[in-house]
């Protein structure tokens, strides 16, 4: 990359650099989702409603794992992107490679124990006997990828944070194209059944994640470390485990909630998971704007404060949710007139109950996409703020709301309340996130104003301050 493709989200209008911003990420995420789409309705189409249904009581497994792994490379990159606001670029090289040594280490220890438990976790999810192999086939191959998880969200995360949201859309558009090959291959020629499309999206994410590598090393001058830069460094480690250790157990905790869930919905048989794995796919890919914005506001939210712009942050906020509620009443009109087409992607129309099932769930979620617009531009604008901890609360409240949902009203009412337990937990999210936004601007604008002299844009910025990447952060006057 040219020095110059690097942006700063510090200046300018929000409304249009979060806009620019987000739109090269929500199309490598549509095409991340249409891929899994792809491997669902692959599965559906060659292998059948049971295979459907054995990947399928995987996701909220998979969601949890992994989750935490996207989650805590997240959180490492918010410190590189508040040097890069600052114009730290020694601190930023420094936390980046202390960033990759956390996540080898990570990656290794969860690769070892997630494999040895994964049998153990199906049954403990009560997951039906005639798709628990099929579901183990499935997930363990997808867990001994952990690693390459870590490779490509820690190196896309530390591109983003520089500004770039659009080099790690590319990779993974060709890794998207070779998902699709390699599952028609697994599939239908090397007859690897459920396992094959498993194989297929470790091995394209890998790629996706070597060519990032590849790519910040000949082209970032500015990640170019020396030696002594990339050595370990315990007190940066504990910075970034303060950041992305928050964000990790956010994503886990809040898939806490759905693993119930999953496991009450698997009680209700296999027809049922499969109707809520087809509606959980199609959903995904509808929500991927959301993400999109969500990962745009921590790093708009992460480089603003970095330069001392806290009034810029709620600027932000405003202008991601506004995009955000228009697309929710676009997403909800679609999906309320032609859910049963998009179920019809995934089975044979010969399938009538399960086809109105995915229906009903589809459009259960869609009328509660407002407040998942406010879930994803709030949190991950507090996250980038450095007030990760307040992730973990979110989580607990969602967990909490879809816990409700499995183990209270499932049982009694059956499928339906399975199709509002999301709409639930986001709303339980937001009622803390609000609140919690508005007193993390009130106390960074706090200690903004308590300054010694007053913050000037970003040359200010790098002159007297050092901003530390810690929950509560807390400016200091500090020389170049």
């Amino acid at each position: 990359m040219r020095e110059g493709e690097i942006k700063d989200l510090t200046d300018g209008s929000p409304f249009r650099l979060i806009l620019g911003f987000a739109v090269p990420m929500l199309l490598g995420l549509l095409f991340q989702q249409f891929y899994n789409m792809m491997d669902t309705i692959i599965v559906g189409k060659c292998l059948g409603v049971t295979a459907l249904a054995a990947v399928g009581s995987t996701g909220s497994i998979n969601f949890m794992i992994n989750g935490f792994c996207i989650g805590v490379c997240s959180g490492f990159a918010i410190p590189v992107a508040q040097k890069f606001g600052a114009g730290d670029y020694k601190a930023l090289r420094r936390f980046a490679a202390n960033a990759g040594w956390l996540s080898a280490a990570f990656a290794i220890v969860m690769t070892g124990v997630v494999g040895v438990l994964c049998m153990d976790i199906l049954r403990w999810m009560d997951t039906p006997n005639d798709i628990i192999q099929g579901a183990y086939d499935y997930i363990f191959v997808i867990f001994l990828g952990i690693p390459v998880t870590y490779l490509y969200n820690l190196l896309a995360g530390i591109i983003r944070s520089l500004g770039d949201s659009k080099t790690p859309v590319y990779f993974l558009l060709l890794s998207s194209v070779m998902n699709i090959f390699l599952d028609f291959i697994t599939i239908l020629f090397l007859d690897m059944g459920v396992a094959g499309p498993a194989w297929a999206t470790v091995v394209s994410q890998g790629v996706s994640g070597i060519l990032c590598l590849f790519y910040m090393i000949k082209h970032f001058p500015v990640l170019k470390m020396s030696a002594d830069e990339r050595k370990p460094d315990w007190e940066l480690m504990k910075t970034l485990c303060v950041m992305g250790i928050p964000m990790g157990l956010q994503y886990s905790i809040t898939a806490i909630g759905s693993v119930i869930l999953q496991a009450a919905v698997n009680s209700l048989g296999s027809m049922a998971v499969a109707a809520v794995a087809a509606g959980s796919k199609v959903s995904m890919f509808f929500c991927c704007p959301f993400d999109a914005l969500g990962a745009t506001m921590a790093t708009y939210a992460g480089q603003n404060v970095g330069a001392g712009k806290i009034r810029r942050v709620s600027e932000g906020v405003k202008a991601a949710n506004l995009l955000g509620f228009a697309y929710s009443a676009v997403a909800f009109a679609v999906l309320f007139l032609g859910g049963r087409q998009i179920a019809l992607l995934f089975m044979d129309s010969r399938e009538t109950e399960i086809i109105g099932q995915v229906s009903v769930f589809l459009i259960g979620n869609s009328m509660f996409y407002i407040p998942l617009t406010l879930v994803n531009v709030v949190r991950f604008a507090i996250q980038g703020m450095g007030y990760s901890v307040f992730a973990i609360l979110a989580g607990v409240c969602e967990m909490a709301a879809r816990g409700f949902v499995g183990f209270f009203l499932i049982p009694v009412w059956g499928f339906l309340p399975a199709c509002f337990a999301s709409p639930l937990a986001w709303i339980a999210a937001d009622l803390f996130l609000i609140p919690a936004f508005f007193h993390c601007v009130k106390k960074l604008s706090s200690m903004e104003r308590e300054m010694p002299e007053a913050v000037c844009g970003k040359e200010a910025s790098r002159q007297s301050l050092r901003i530390r990447s810690l929950p509560g952060l807390k400016w200091r006057k500090a020389g170049r």
